[in-house]
């Protein structure tokens, strides 16, 4: 039996609530409403965004023209660093808030490999396991 369904079976039992009594349904929570997100190839949809927008698309399609050309340092690890933790916070924020996006546009511009190297390094600097991924996954939905 795994670990999880052996601590639900030590878990006392909770009777169960009694049925509330029949009211009008209640309206679905407002959403917030999901921008689309541009790709670099789409000139001046960053920029409509605004400036932090532009910015950071074009330190992308600098960052992946450094990696074409074999440089691998065109990020200090120091800056390289900070901006990871804005963009984990901005997009942790932005999930919060009820924006569904995927912090990736496609599959095919980032590989399996390099996502699961990122997620490890993220995982280690925050001292968490993916065991702890799975069940915060589980209660959450995410």
């Amino acid at each position: 039996m795994s670990p999880r369904k052996a601590a639900l079976a030590k878990a006392p039992k909770v009777a169960a609530k009694p049925a509330p009594a029949k009211t009008a349904p209640a309206k679905p929570a407002a959403r917030t409403p999901v921008r689309a997100v541009a790709k670099p190839a789409e000139k001046g949809a960053a920029a409509a965004n605004g400036s932090a927008s532009a910015d950071a698309t074009r330190l992308a399609a600098e960052i992946e023209r450094g990696l074409k050309a074999g440089k691998l340092d065109t990020l200090t690890p120091q800056a390289f660093q900070a901006l990871m933790a804005a963009l984990c916070k901005s997009y942790g924020t932005q999930r919060e808030a009820g924006a569904e996006f995927l912090p990736i546009a496609d599959r095919t511009s980032v590989s399996p490999t390099e996502i699961m190297t990122t997620t490890s390094g993220l995982l280690r600097a925050a001292n968490l396991a993916v065991f702890e991924l799975g069940m915060w996954q589980s209660w959450t939905g995410r």
